[in-house]
């Protein structure tokens, strides 16, 4: 059967299909509006009749809408890359949010409901999954119109969430879905040496990130000093965030989007990064989760190599977004970090 014939539309109601407007070229790609109802067909039966598909623009990676269709609830459709646009340090990202669900059950009432997911490429050759549309307003549209004040009340939810996700113990080190390691240093080489690859296979130079790979085997026992794998969140942060949209108070309603989980030690967290990037209000952020042990040489190391993952991960993603710029300033940043570790 082929492509055409798979997403030929079952019922005649027009659609109200709004994508997002993008260059050509942009890695986000949309859907077409048959495409869209060969989905929701897929899930809801022939004869559901979806009335709207409007693209969402809060993620950077999947892509995203909000659909309604007749006698149901709106739901959300969110729709990974095609496997030849994903990077190799993000590959499968959406099957490895889906392995995550069961673990991430200390947060459950705050998260989406998966109504499906489907890996099989029947219907439109990429993976896919349904989920409930979350009640809120996305923290970075609703936040700034709180007093500053108020904000830190924000942040120490936000540190509570984190480390009821960090207090779960895992099986392995590495991504949840796999692959698994048995030791915190093969995780991290592994995934130093992905992200270096990618780099490397867009045509920018990964030398720096190598560099701090070597660095990082010739401690392998000081990061073989994590020996609990715990839940990260993967990438945790304000933009990932819902907040109510009546409270008096910055109140989280609800997290979405951990496609990015692994298992490892907190401190490599990115969310743990972004809490102490700034000294602001995001202070509070420890009084919810608790303050970690960063005083050991042990620690501080392993921190800088932290540190380099998330630069080169955020190299690809400027690049990814076509930030020359920033992909430039990648570079500096790198070299204060590797300046640090030598």
């Amino acid at each position: 059967m082929d492509r055409r014939a798979r997403t030929t539309p079952a019922c005649s109601m027009p659609l109200d299909y709004r994508p997002l407007a993008r260059d050509e070229g942009a890695f986000q790609q949309p859907l077409t509006a048959d495409e869209i109802r060969a989905v929701i067909r897929r899930v809801f039966g022939a004869g559901c009749q979806v009335m709207s598909a409007v693209e969402l623009g809060t993620g950077m990676y999947n892509s995203t809408y909000r659909v309604e269709i007749v006698g149901t609830e709106a739901v959300v459709l969110r729709v990974a890359p095609a496997p030849e646009r994903q990077f190799r340090s993000e590959r499968e990202l959406m099957r490895n949010e889906h392995a995550s669900i069961p673990w991430l059950s200390v947060i459950a009432p705050l998260m989406p409901r998966v109504i499906a997911a489907d890996w099989s490429h029947e219907v439109i050759g990429r993976d896919y999954m349904l989920q409930s549309l979350l009640e809120g307003v996305p923290a970075p549209e609703r936040l700034s119109a709180y007093p500053r004040e108020t904000w830190g009340g924000y942040f120490r939810q936000l540190g509570e969430i984190t480390a009821a996700v960090h207090r779960v113990r895992g099986p392995h080190f590495g991504p949840v879905a796999g692959p698994g390691h048995a030791r915190w240093s093969q995780a991290v080489l592994a995934s130093l040496e992905d992200i270096a690859a990618d780099i490397e296979g867009v045509g920018l130079d990964p030398a720096d990130l190598r560099k701090v790979a070597a660095i990082a085997a010739d401690h392998r026992a000081v990061l073989d000093e994590v020996t609990q794998p715990r839940l990260l969140t993967g990438d945790l942060w304000t933009v990932n965030v819902m907040l109510s949209q009546t409270a008096p108070v910055p109140t989280i309603s609800g997290v979405l989007d951990f496609d990015r989980t692994w298992f490892g030690d907190p401190a490599a967290d990115w969310t743990i990064r972004m809490a102490t990037a700034k000294d602001d209000e995001r202070r509070a952020f420890w009084d919810g989760y608790g303050v970690p042990n960063r005083v050991s040489a042990g620690a501080v190391l392993r921190s800088r190599i932290y540190e380099a993952r998330h630069l080169g991960a955020l190299r690809l993603e400027r690049f990814r977004l076509g930030h020359r710029d920033a992909v430039a300033r990648s570079y500096e940043e790198m070299a204060a970090v590797l300046s640090a570790l030598a």
